[in-house]
């Protein structure tokens, strides 16, 4: 196991710019083309939020760790980059991910009881013999090219809280934050300790203004606009009225004196505040629905 990320499998192998990723999905989606017509799909971001509910469920029940199911998380987000999941049984491959992810983390979990706990939640969904859900192992590691190795942000959290003179509420928002964005595409587009600031900065604009989430659309948007003048040394805090200067003053002037790609955190805040944007359309039945319909009428659930 690697401890660095950046000679890391995650670094090297799946992490894409924005127009690579968007190629990589658009050639899914392109390579049978009557299967996509044929079944159309909700906003990838809206499945996530579905994927995200139902994996917690099954967490819960097994009271499986937040770090096995991030790293759960980020599998099915690599393998859905290989795989079109009009082709897969997801409540499937959510399992298997999870029992991955536990054997990764050092938190392994009986096949029998795997299957046993997801069977209670989704029966129509998930086959009793439990050599499916081995198959569906070796299936996701092969897809992933043996590249199980996940790198998280929370870790950069927990190393920048007495830097950077964080409350525990901070840290809390900002783990919250984190949790949130295995909701989006992030994971593939950035690197974790990128996410882990973006996920701060949010925190603070978030938590400590009334202005709620346009002070973070502000706050990203100054990020953006004033990266220079951050470099610069010019100014230590936000021109806009809507951004307390006192209180994230000095995680500003953290920015300034290291060596962060600010553009990055700004399209990492960015990313995440469309997720949050989008999830006023979110629907669990129709999700549910949109879903069953796929796998019952292409037969996956077999």
């Amino acid at each position: 196991m690697t401890a660095n990320y950046w000679a890391s499998t995650q670094r090297l192998h799946w992490q894409f710019s924005r127009t690579e990723l968007q190629d990589i999905l658009q050639h899914l989606e392109n390579e049978d083309q009557p299967l996509t017509q044929q079944y159309p799909l909700l906003d990838r971001r809206l499945l996530s939020i579905f994927y995200n509910q139902q994996l917690g469920k099954l967490a819960k029940r097994m009271s499986i760790r937040q770090q096995a199911l991030a790293t759960a998380q980020v599998y099915i987000r690599r393998f859905y980059t290989k795989v079109d999941v009009r082709n897969t049984n997801p409540y499937l491959i959510l399992t298997t991910a999870l029992y991955l992810a536990c054997k990764m983390e050092e938190s392994p979990q009986h096949i029998r009881v795997v299957v046993e706990h997801a069977r209670s939640l989704w029966p129509d969904f998930i086959p009793s013999d439990v050599s499916r859900l081995g198959e569906c192992e070796f299936y996701l590691i092969s897809e992933m090219n043996s590249h199980l190795i996940v790198h998280h942000p929370y870790r950069t959290v927990q190393e920048l809280q007495s830097r950077l003179d964080l409350v525990q509420d901070d840290v809390l928002v900002a783990w919250s934050i984190i949790n949130d964005h295995y909701l989006t595409d992030l994971p593939l587009l950035s690197a974790p300790h990128v996410i882990a600031i973006a996920a701060i900065f949010l925190a603070l604009t978030l938590k400590q203004t009334s202005g709620g989430q346009q002070t973070a659309v502000n706050a990203a948007a100054y990020l953006t606009d004033s990266r220079q003048t951050i470099r610069d040394g010019s100014s230590t805090g936000a021109s806009n009225d809507n951004i307390p200067e006192k209180r994230i003053g000095s995680f500003v002037k953290w920015l300034a004196e290291g060596e962060v790609d600010l553009q990055a955190v700004a399209d990492s805040m960015q990313e995440i505040i469309s997720l949050y944007d989008i999830w006023d359309r979110y629907s669990e039945k129709t999700c549910k629905d949109q879903i069953s319909h796929v796998v019952k009428a292409r037969g996956l659930d077999k």
